[in-house]
């Protein structure tokens, strides 16, 4: 009887993780669906689609090179990189 006892109180433990841990994860889950709802609403506000993201991070950084390279052309030759 003892042993069935240890059992159940074992599995009642088991449960109450199992719950803990579900709602844990449907916490982190809500969150993350909020961070994604706002990083699609910055993507608006900036005129970016999610599916154009790859292009326009690369079109930015060839624009940053390229003021880069124009803003080291103004310095003397001999502060030039």
């Amino acid at each position: 009887m003892k042993k069935l006892e240890d059992m159940i109180k074992d599995l009642k433990l088991r449960l109450e993780k199992a719950k803990d841990m579900k709602y844990r994860a449907e916490l982190k889950l809500e969150n993350l669906k909020r961070q994604e709802e706002n990083l699609l609403q910055e993507l608006d506000e900036l005129g970016v689609k999610p599916d154009q993201l790859s292009e326009e991070i690369k079109r930015l950084e060839e624009e940053i090179n390229r003021e880069i390279a124009e803003a080291n052309a103004c310095l003397p030759e001999e502060l030039r990189r």
